[in-house]
């Protein structure tokens, strides 16, 4: 799994997107949940996990090819990549709990 400079910013960018992607469906799901639109909020937060799904396959992939003795001249962008990531998990996990928590509200209400 040799990767050069261009394939390790392709995977970089890559990681971004779906990161990006699953922070969005995220944040998508609380302003939907707020609106009192539990499924649909359910369901972005469903393909939130799915991008993030998508991610982790990137990043497994890059760490196993390290472990099993791949050098790696870390760019950057990669490092940007995998903080990109880290941010969107938590945003994620922020993000069903607020919704669980309007969820609660709304019912008592």
């Amino acid at each position: 799994m040799t990767k050069t400079k261009e394939a390790l910013a392709e995977l970089s960018f890559q990681l971004i997107l779906h990161s990006g992607n699953a922070r969005s469906c995220a944040m998508e799901a609380i302003a939907l949940q707020k609106q009192g639109k539990s499924g649909v909020a359910q369901d972005m937060l469903k393909e939130a996990e799915q991008e993030f799904v998508a991610a982790h396959k990137i990043q497994t992939a890059l760490i196993q090819a390290e472990v099993n003795g791949e050098n790696f001249d870390i760019p950057m962008l990669l490092i940007h990549a995998q903080d990109h990531l880290m941010t969107s998990m938590t945003t994620k996990d922020l993000a069903i709990e607020i919704v669980e928590l309007h969820e609660k509200t709304q019912k008592v209400h």
